[in-house]
């Protein structure tokens, strides 16, 4: 069944053309607003018109780098006397790559490179510390921070105690010390994900790094402090229980 709708009728204005009375009722387009140029001023003023734009070397007087004229400065930037920004920042990957390299031989630990003491090479191995230990199921990120800092000023008393006066380690250098001798724990924590839980094999292997990371630690501290040999089995056993305590991190 259709149903029929009413229709009313299109009545157009008088004349006959519906289009001559929508001409006339047409606003004529005004032009954009532009501010007013002060006549006294030779700056530039920035152009509203919907047009071509004018070039930049029309507004600025030349092209973009280039001096206007014979002996004028260069207005591009020059980067090439700017230092790296690794530099800018502190960190240096050579100096960090041979301190780490010196901790891999225990037995001949090179102290010259530890002289110029610093914290990103701590920071990584904290880092990749945190991340082998994550990998085991252990977030142990805050606690391993705090042990770190606690150890660095931990060993900065001590020695200083022993030293007295004489004293040269700060405690920049201790925790750069700390930092870069956490390198065989480390190594322990990512060789443990492949050892067997509460097994003999994984007590020895973590004694054996316990001993290497005491090993290069104190040769450095005794290095670095010029003159503090004597006092070398005291530092010895202050850096046995750090990392002790690290060991035991890893193994439970």
């Amino acid at each position: 069944m259709t149903k029929e709708f009413a229709v009313p009728p299109v009545v157009f204005p008088a004349g006959g053309n519906p289009a001559a009375g929508n001409l006339q009722q047409r606003r004529v387009p005004t032009a954009p607003f532009q501010p007013p140029r002060p006549s006294g001023s030779s700056l530039p003023f920035m152009s509203f018109d919907i047009g071509p734009a004018a070039s930049s070397s029309t507004i600025y007087g030349g092209p973009i780098g280039g001096g206007g004229g014979g002996g004028g400065p260069s207005g591009s930037a020059n980067f090439d006397d700017e230092e790296p920004l690794l530099d800018e920042l502190g960190i240096h990957p050579e100096q960090i790559w041979k301190k780490t390299r010196s901790i891999l031989n225990p037995l001949r630990v090179n102290p010259a490179v530890h002289k110029d003491s610093d914290l990103s090479g701590p920071i990584i191995l904290y880092l990749s510390l945190c991340l082998f230990q994550l990998l085991a199921g252990k977030i142990q990120f805050g606690v391993i921070l705090g042990w770190i800092v606690v150890s660095s000023m931990f060993l900065y008393v001590v020695f200083n105690m022993l030293a007295g006066r004489n004293g040269k380690l700060n405690l920049h250098t201790c925790t750069s010390v700390v930092g870069y001798c956490l390198l065989p724990v480390v190594i322990l924590s990512a060789a443990s994900l492949f050892l067997p839980q509460a097994s003999v094999v994984r007590f020895v292997i973590a004694g054996v790094f316990v001993l290497w990371a005491t090993r290069a630690s104190t040769a450095l501290m005794v290095a670095l402090a010029e003159g503090e040999e004597e006092h070398r089995g005291l530092v010895a056993y202050a850096c046995f229980l750090i990392y002790t305590l690290f060991s035991l991190l890893v193994i439970f």
